[in-house]
């Protein structure tokens, strides 16, 4: 029994699919978890360890895929309890755990972001993701837990509802709307497709020498400017490719009246230089290649006509 607690997000309905071919069993945990034919779904809290605990009970294989509000202070609150809660109940059962994490630990870095990349957080939400990341190592390294950390960089695809470039440029296309782009259109920016990122998850469950360490989830190399990504989606999305860049002080004055944007606001050093995303150690081990940009945003752009 495969476990998925958060199903809901941008990489749950991908790895349900790819668990699905598969023909894994699968339990979807979530306080309102998505039904589906002949799939078990439990209404639970993970961060109530009683609940996590029975959410978890019998499972072989954990997928933590939690997304909170885009707040640091909810993070702070609540990121600690639910790693603590998921690694106590992976420990009852037996089980084993993915944690689905992102890069903010690593903060601004110079050149390309590998496995061994140290956590130099730079935000709030950063030194929430680097104290958990933490904390996951730690019972690796004590051998408490069999464990893998799966890192992926920003991410878009169909149905990736809170993928930046979906909300900023594929939403916006679709509408009729310019796409926008945050601070800085003409540097290189990483992003991780998300059906390669969910198959990427299966592929680790089903090879033992993946446990025990962290992984890059395969994202295409030579990443295209913000300029190039929203041309290239208007061109897929047949719509003129009109576009507009927000800058600091335009997000500094939206932020006093949405709290998503404030919240953005500490994260904007991602996009005010190079952001690049190396998943070569995984492309190596695995055997595999990402899916290239041109198609990840011609199928993206396709499933939203």
């Amino acid at each position: 029994m495969h476990v998925i607690l958060g199903a809901g997000g941008g990489i749950g309905k991908p790895l349900l699919d790819e668990l699905a071919r598969k023909k894994v069993n699968v339990r979807l945990v979530g306080r309102n978890p998505l039904s589906a034919p002949g799939i078990e779904a439990i209404r639970a809290d993970v961060a109530d360890p009683n609940q996590t605990t029975e959410a978890v009970a019998g499972a072989s294989v954990v997928y933590l895929l939690i997304g909170l509000k885009y707040n640091h202070k909810v993070w702070a609150e609540f990121w600690p309890r639910i790693m603590r809660n998921t690694i106590e109940a992976c420990k009852r059962a037996n089980a084993k755990l993915i944690f689905f994490d992102n890069v903010y630990m690593y903060g601004k870095v110079v050149g390309p972001m590998t496995e061994e990349t140290p956590f130099h957080p730079t935000s709030k939400k950063g030194e929430v993701r680097a104290s958990i990341a933490t904390m996951l190592l730690d019972e690796i390294k004590s051998g408490n837990l069999t464990a893998l950390i799966a890192r992926s960089a920003d991410f878009y695809g169909p149905g990736a509802g809170n993928g930046v470039p979906n909300v900023l440029v594929f939403d916006k296309f679709a509408k009729g709307d310019k796409a926008m782009w945050l601070v800085n259109d003409s540097l290189p920016h990483s992003y991780t497709f998300t059906p390669d990122a969910a198959k990427s998850l299966v592929l680790m469950t089903e090879n033992d020498f993946a446990w025990n360490q962290t992984w890059h989830v395969p994202t295409a190399s030579n990443p295209l400017t913000g300029k190039q990504f929203m041309r290239t989606a208007a061109k897929e999305m047949g719509v003129e490719p009109g576009f507009r860049v927000l800058s600091r002080p335009i997000l500094k004055i939206a932020g006093l009246f949405d709290s998503n944007i404030r919240d953005l606001y500490e994260m904007l050093y991602q996009y005010d230089s190079s952001y690049i995303f190396d998943s070569s150690k995984f492309e190596k081990a695995f055997h595999v290649e990402p899916t290239p940009y041109s198609e990840s945003i011609r199928i993206t752009a396709k499933s939203l006509k």
